[in-house]
């Protein structure tokens, strides 16, 4: 079998790909090991883990109008299967549809393990009725969107379904009464954040000296104060986890650091330290293809390898490992195979942490501008200035935007606060266009919205913000925030 190119992996970025490809007449094959398509993303991450992430939203304004509006509801009951289905219906909506348009746009999926066997070769592995007899196809192009996978210390890895990875705690098997969450990042808090809403009992150790190592410290720290209050004050800081081990029906955690000392057991662990690029065992090595000291493969950006048949995108191509960076490199991959003179160059690929309160951001942040050695100034708006924050109840966000101070352009936005997620898009679109800090101040934002934020910080900047008094800093302060 001879496809002129093939996709390896059917995720955002893999998907994106190969559609662009086939929408633009190229005859596409898209190689999947799993029966479903959507990658980690929709079957294993970005999806169910925001279905969840709002079933425990919802929980939380119902807490939140029983304390703060003497709005009385009844305890909730938790139907755990009920909830695991309605995820489950979910991804399953998705996979299909997608599944669908692959079939409308003449997408040939092949349900099969791909391994590199030279540089215009797979072999493929599975026994799916879609792989040829002889297990072999050859291609012109492959673009490799292979993903990456949950990082398990062999430490941690003591062969026991009490310790789980983030994909083992999105199947929901129960309810534990205790959860111990190792790692401080997006991942471990998103899901903590629901078992906690759900009714466990959640705790969290974190190496380092504070949660999200990364993100900016003014965004971190009304979650933060948020989520001790959700967990009980339960987060211990530069604490390291030196074992786990089995008692029984308990897993025996060990601590070592200020934080915590000592052990203590939990009926479930959640091991969320981070993620690999999903390059072993692809049979990369009989290719040109070069990996980097992390296994992440190089590339340049056109998303070509070392390799001439071969590109790469998404998550095995390098951080941030987030979806829709691997969705657009995926269009750039397919445009580069059909031969037009594109690249991926960015400025801006926004982030976002799906906690409550959401922390999102783009562009430069503070602790690279202070790395790098970059002038910039910093105009924060807090939301207790915002009138729609106050009437939702959430006044403890803010909206901070780095300006440079020569030019005016805006460099970077950090928001924390509900649906920040949301907000940041205008942000990055700013970014992207080169905006000066004034064409954000002076486009009109409809009021009452926590949209106006944004505007208000870029009013900030100037010292001409009409809900708070705070004249313009010297350029001579400039690098501080």
């Amino acid at each position: 079998m001879h496809s002129p190119l093939v996709v390896l992996g059917g995720g955002p970025g893999g998907y994106a790909a190969a559609f662009l490809a086939a929408d633009e007449g190229l005859e596409v094959t898209l190689v999947e090991m799993d029966s479903r398509i959507g990658g980690t993303c929709l079957l294993r991450g970005c999806i169910p883990s925001k279905a969840l992430l709002h079933v425990a939203r919802v929980i939380a304004e119902v807490d939140e109008l029983r304390h703060d509006w003497g709005v009385e509801y009844p305890n909730p009951k938790i139907a755990i299967d009920k909830v695991r289905s309605r995820k489950e219906k979910v991804i399953s909506t998705l996979s299909s549809g997608l599944k669908q348009l692959a079939k409308r746009r003449n997408v040939k999926i092949i349900t099969a393990r791909g391994v590199f066997e030279n540089s215009s070769t797979l072999r493929l592995e599975g026994d799916d009725s879609s792989i040829p007899a002889d297990r072999k196809m050859t291609y012109d192009h492959c673009i490799v969107a292979a993903g990456s996978l949950p990082a398990m210390p062999q430490a941690f890895n003591i062969g026991s379904p009490r310790v789980m990875d983030s994909t083992g705690a999105l199947e929901l098997v129960d309810l534990p009464q205790s959860l111990l969450v190792i790692g401080g990042g997006y991942i471990g808090l998103e899901m903590g954040t629901v078992y906690a809403q759900l009714g466990s009992r959640v705790s969290v150790v974190e190496l380092l000296e504070g949660l999200l190592p990364g993100a900016d410290r003014d965004l971190v720290k009304p979650l933060h104060k948020r989520l001790n209050a959700l967990f009980g004050e339960r987060i211990y800081l530069n604490t390291k986890v030196g074992s786990l081990g089995l008692v029984g029906n308990k897993v025996e955690v060990a601590f070592e650091g200020p934080g915590k000392f000592g052990t203590e057991q939990y009926d479930r662990v959640l091991v969320s330290v981070g993620r690999r690029p999903n390059s072993r065992g692809l049979g990369l090595e009989n290719t040109q293809v070069q990996l980097d000291q992390r296994g992440f493969v190089k590339v340049d950006q056109q998303m070509r390898t070392a390799d001439p048949h071969i590109l790469a995108i998404g998550d095995i191509a390098g951080e941030p490992m987030l979806a829709h960076k691997a969705t657009h490199e995926g269009r750039v991959a397919a445009e580069v195979v059909l031969g037009r003179p594109v690249s991926f160059d960015k400025l801006a690929i926004p982030a976002v942490v799906f906690t409550d309160p959401e922390i999102a951001w783009a562009g430069l942040t503070e602790e690279l501008a202070k790395k790098d050695g970059r002038t910039y100034e910093a105009a924060v708006y807090p939301w207790g200035a915002s009138g729609r924050a106050l009437a939702i109840g959430r006044t403890d966000g803010l909206t901070k935007v780095l300006v440079d101070p020569q030019t005016e352009r805006v460099l970077g936005v950090g928001i924390v606060g509900p649906g920040a997620g949301e907000l940041i898009a205008e942000a990055a679109l700013a970014i992207e266009m080169g905006c000066e800090v004034t064409d954000i101040a002076e486009t009109v934002h409809p009021h009452p919205t926590l949209s106006e934020t944004l505007m208000n910080a870029g009013e900030t900047f100037f010292g001409t913000a009409t809900e708070i008094y705070k004249p313009k800093r010297k350029h001579a302060d400039a690098g501080t925030s």
